[in-house]
């Protein structure tokens, strides 16, 4: 494609989107080759309803999203310290027109977990500074490769963002963060292209259950007879079973008689070890978002652990890679200067249980 007027002049580049190569593309893919004839396919609505998923992802975002972004500034002493400046602060306390720090921060974590990318729209002003982030929709933005290997991004109208038209921009302007670029180094991949079947299976096997509760949790069977009957027989019969004896009717006495025999067909909930199969579901998908199982509900804390020593494991092993990630982001995507940086505030996160805040107080007087 060709490019754009943009800025003061005009640009003609050839642009191609990047190629994801297998990415997470947020519609549908196939769980494994063949999946699509066989009608198992990995739909993002039907994953995201998942409860495990729907746990990692909000609890993942949330958490992030409570911490108190602050701007600090390297002081002689070689010390970040916490400060305040007439061009960062305001962006940084109040992003944009329509959410405060905390929808903002959500929202940046939830696209990127959900899809494996947040783009993040600049609006400077007439000093060039940036004065507006706006989180976009990630499926409404396309990465472009210009053939001298420069980085543009395509973006759709979307009024919320004040982008009443598409258009082609710049890296410059585009705060990109991705996770996982298992294909392209532009393309992230979310966490659900590891966990999407697993997903799929538990939110099937709630599916089955709500059906067999929905028949007055008794299985699906046939009526047998000792000889030959008519298909019509067997119509009416049918019928006549159905009306009568499943559904609300479920569990109702048959009076049987002619030979006729009513013999269950399906599997019980405990022939298909259904709680061990739906455990294992939700495990996979902790196990894909680095959740320890405890922190959505599936398994039980460790009693050897306190509450401080478990939040530290959840944020190295969860958090802090997408911490770290965001702040850098947020530093070059602000154009800071060297003296300063963005930090999260880990204290909303990282507090102690009281005996270990005695003790520590008590160690620290001597």
């Amino acid at each position: 494609m060709k490019l754009f007027k943009f800025g003061r002049g005009t640009e003609e580049k050839s642009l191609r989107p990047a190629d994801n190569r297998g990415g997470w593309i947020g519609v549908v893919r196939e769980a494994f080759a063949g999946a699509w004839q066989k009608n198992i396919e990995v739909n993002q609505d039907t994953v995201l309803a998942f409860s495990a998923v729907f746990a990692c992802i909000t609890l993942i975002a949330s958490d992030i999203a409570k911490l108190r972004l602050k701007l600090v500034q390297l002081t002689d002493d070689r010390i970040w310290e916490e400060t305040t400046s007439s061009s960062f602060s305001p962006v940084i306390k109040r992003p944009n027109h329509f959410q405060n720090r905390i929808q903002f921060f959500e929202t940046w974590f939830l696209s990127k977990l959900t899809h494996g990318n947040t783009y993040v729209m600049k609006l400077r002003d007439g000093r060039g500074v940036v004065i507006k982030l706006y989180v976009l929709d990630p499926r409404r933005v396309t990465p472009l490769v210009a053939d001298d290997g420069s980085v543009y991004y395509r973006l759709l109208a979307d009024n919320l963002s004040t982008l009443e038209d598409g258009v082609v921009v710049p890296a410059s302007e585009i705060i990109h963060d991705r996770m996982n670029c298992l294909f392209h180094p532009l393309v992230g991949v979310s966490p659900i292209y590891a966990c999407g079947l697993a997903a799929m299976q538990g939110n099937a096997i709630q599916n089955n259950s709500a059906n067999f509760f929905r028949n007055g949790s008794k299985p699906g069977g046939v009526l047998t007879a000792p000889g030959a009957i008519a298909d019509d027989t067997a119509k009416r019969l049918k019928e006549h079973w159905d009306l009568n004896f499943s559904g609300e009717n479920a569990g109702r006495v048959a009076v049987l008689g002619d030979g006729l025999k009513y013999e269950a067909m399906a599997i019980s909930a405990a022939d298909s070890q259904l709680i061990e199969q739906l455990r294992w579901s939700a495990e996979t998908v902790c196990s894909a978002f680095h959740v320890p199982g405890y922190k959505v509900g599936v398994g039980a804390q460790p009693n050897n652990a306190s509450a401080e020593i478990s939040n530290q494991i959840y944020y190295s092993d969860c958090l802090q890679s997408l911490i770290e990630a965001a702040e850098l982001c947020l530093d070059e995507g602000l154009e800071l200067p060297g003296a300063y940086g963005t930090e999260f505030d880990l204290d909303g996160l990282l507090r102690m249980d009281t005996a270990t805040l005695y003790k520590a107080n008590n160690d620290a007087v001597g």
